[in-house]
């Protein structure tokens, strides 16, 4: 989401949740209405922008990673720290740049998870039923029929071509993986121990040292764990875990064209957020900043205008945005990242 998006001002923190909300503070009070207790896990680095959000949580809500080291290693640094004061409690895991829409059937969906991680041995997930046949997100197998609201978990597929995504439609049993989690934190350590034990070891003695009150220790324990996303540590090989089907409105925007699609557009296509005068102009996202954008027969472009930095570029070429940032990071211009 370049240039809007920054190293100060990350994703999470701009306003595209419903209302206009930071996507952070969305989801925050999405935990609140289903959760006796709420964390917000991030890293260090990102302690000022999360307190620039959400005042109200003080130093006790927080866990922080030293640095950023994957899934695997934030979840288990989250699930280790909660055990110490919660035991026996149930955690529930929830991205905080995530556009969702549907209230009830939100909390419906995790509550349901809830309920089969606090009676069971299980990992549970939450999953989406496909709208289309989207080669942009990885899946979820689950055939059979529903038990208590869940489904047995066979197989996580990675992101599919377009035919096998039209496929998991036509056949059904699929659903989107959103990355959401609920499980005993006690069940979840034990999976780790069983996948990922090496990960388990370091974390244990992240702890320790932080215990003991020396950070810069666990800062240095932390940096050495490998880096590694919580589906192929554990989720791919756990025999243990359950999907929630659910069927709200969800988006993990990555790029201008796919928040473009979610923007109501005018007549002609163009969708505009700030002053724009736009003269023969169709199927354009065009996003403004300060100033006044004016175009003149333009046709499917993507627009974004900051105080520093504009890009432009083809709607079909978003998600090469990506680029630009490589680009910067190496000509270390930081000051735009």
């Amino acid at each position: 989401m370049w240039p809007r998006s920054r190293s100060a001002r990350p994703k999470h923190v701009l306003p595209l949740g419903d209302r206009g909300r930071p996507l952070l503070r969305a989801t925050y009070d999405r935990a609140r209405a289903v959760a006796d207790e709420v964390f917000v896990l991030t890293e260090v680095r990102q302690r000022e922008i999360i307190a620039s959000v959400l005042p109200e949580v003080d130093a006790s809500q927080l866990i922080l990673e030293p640095s950023a080291r994957g899934t695997t290693n934030a979840y288990g640094l989250a699930a280790l720290t909660l055990s110490e004061r919660f035991p026996d409690a149930v955690m529930v895991a929830l991205p905080a740049d995530h556009v969702v829409h549907g209230a009830a059937l939100v909390a419906k969906a995790v509550r349901t998870a809830v309920a089969a991680a606090a009676s069971s041995d299980n990992l549970v997930t939450v999953g989406l039923k496909p709208t289309f046949p989207s080669t942009g997100l990885g899946y979820i197998h689950a055939p059979g029929r529903l038990s208590r609201g869940t489904l047995r978990v066979k197989r996580f597929i990675e992101k599919p071509n377009a035919a096998s995504a039209r496929r998991f439609v036509r056949e059904g049993g699929y659903f989107w993986n959103l990355a959401w989690f609920s499980w005993r934190l006690s069940t979840f350590i034990d999976e780790l121990g069983r996948h990922a034990p090496r990960h388990l070891a370091g974390l244990r003695n992240v702890v320790a040292a932080r215990q003991a009150g020396d950070e810069p220790a666990a800062a240095e324990l932390y940096s050495r764990l490998r880096v590694e996303v919580i589906d192929r540590s554990v989720m791919e090989k756990t025999d243990r875990l359950l999907l929630v089907p659910a069927t709200f409105d969800w988006a993990d925007i990555g790029n201008w064209a796919e928040l473009g699609d979610r923007v109501h557009a005018d007549a002609r296509g163009n969708s505009v957020d700030g002053e724009a005068v736009l003269i023969d102009t169709t199927g354009s996202l065009v996003f403004g900043d300060r100033r006044l954008i004016a175009t003149i027969g333009l046709e499917d472009l993507i627009i974004v205008d900051t105080e520093d930095a504009l890009l432009v570029c083809r709607r079909d070429r978003a998600q090469d945005v990506r680029k630009v940032v490589d680009a910067l990071k190496r000509a270390r211009k930081t000051r735009y990242l």
